[in-house]
């Protein structure tokens, strides 16, 4: 593995079919920075994603926002501009960005990240700069786990998915609303406050939009609610399904509305709360501590977050 590394195990960690889920690793006795350890460990750190679908470093000397960045940079990959995404949040440093800014009585719930458009970051990297003053925690589950419990127990509800996918309809306003958990407005969603612009880079997401008076409609879709992991071989629940029918609620929303069958039928609500319940059963929440780096394979992992109370500052960048 290395000798930059030890693999350590910590409490609320699962082994599924033996492999642990997260993998956690902490400095060894001769390790040197994070960044060089992983200049010099790549392959080492992809296979080990590959295997666990996320990676948890622990106990390594990073404080600030620009350390997290050197540590994405040092592992090369190419980065995913934050276009079409829901979160209100804010550029940092370099490739670093606030996670979701929402506030902190509210819970996000399990998604891929950016899973309702078609260019979304492969992998992920979280940085926990200020540690919660209590809850706070970003729970993680097995995408294919989900997939294999719901096509168990709702064989026709996963063929329907499978057959006609997901449209996801979400109304922006003009500008960044930061008490809602979808609040960007449509001039930070498409990076652009001219509308033949947005209308553009919407239509390159396959995104329709609709022009309110104060505000846009977007219809996202169909587009499919299952894939197929290549890697690993296996399909995903990759999806933004519950997230958006429990979570995309303000003042222009109704999540109900939020997230139909591709085919305009709406969802059995029974279902998607059940869904719910098997993606808690299976997720493992560590409590974040301050200078934590989570490293999650967004082909095999959902997350979310935990209402908490202040302070709490993570950060984020995502990667091609």
């Amino acid at each position: 593995m290395g000798t930059a590394f030890v693999e350590i195990h910590v409490p609320g960690q699962k082994f599924v079919n033996g492999v642990p889920f997260p993998a956690v690793l902490s400095p060894s006795a001769s390790a040197i920075s994070l960044t060089d350890s992983v200049k010099a460990n790549k392959l080492f750190l992809q296979s080990l994603l590959l295997q666990s679908g996320a990676v948890l470093f622990r106990g390594f000397p990073l404080s600030t926002a620009s350390h997290f960045n050197d540590v994405v940079e040092a592992f090369g990959y190419d980065e995913l501009p934050y276009v079409g995404g829901a979160a209100p949040r804010t550029n940092v440093v370099g490739r670093v960005f606030t996670a979701n800014e929402s506030p902190p009585d509210q819970k996000i719930p399990f998604h891929h990240e950016m899973a309702q458009v078609p260019e979304f970051p492969s992998k992920l990297f979280f940085f926990c700069e200020v540690e919660p003053g209590s809850g706070g925690e970003t729970p993680i589950v097995l995408s294919h786990v989900v997939y294999e419990r719901m096509k168990d127990k709702y064989p026709e509800f996963v063929e329907r998915l499978e057959k006609h996918g997901l449209l996801y309809i979400r109304v922006l306003g003009e500008d960044d609303n930061p008490s809602s958990p979808i609040g960007r407005g449509w001039k930070s969603t498409f990076l652009t406050t001219d509308k033949a612009i947005a209308q553009q880079r919407a239509g390159k997401l396959g995104m329709k939009l609709e022009w309110l008076e104060d505000g846009v409609k977007t219809i996202m879709g169909p587009i499919p609610g299952v894939k197929y992991d290549e890697s690993r071989q296996r399909k995903i629940w990759f999806n933004s399904m519950v997230a958006a029918y429990t979570g995309w609620e303000d003042e222009r929303n109704d999540p109900v509305k939020a997230v139909t069958f591709g085919d305009g039928e709406p969802l059995p609500p029974d279902i998607v709360y059940d869904c719910l319940h098997i993606l808690e059963e299976e997720s493992v929440a560590i409590p974040w501590q301050k200078g934590d780096v989570l490293f999650i394979d967004n082909w095999a992992v959902l997350h979310s977050r935990r209402s908490f109370h202040p302070p709490r500052r993570v950060l984020a960048s995502l990667v091609k």
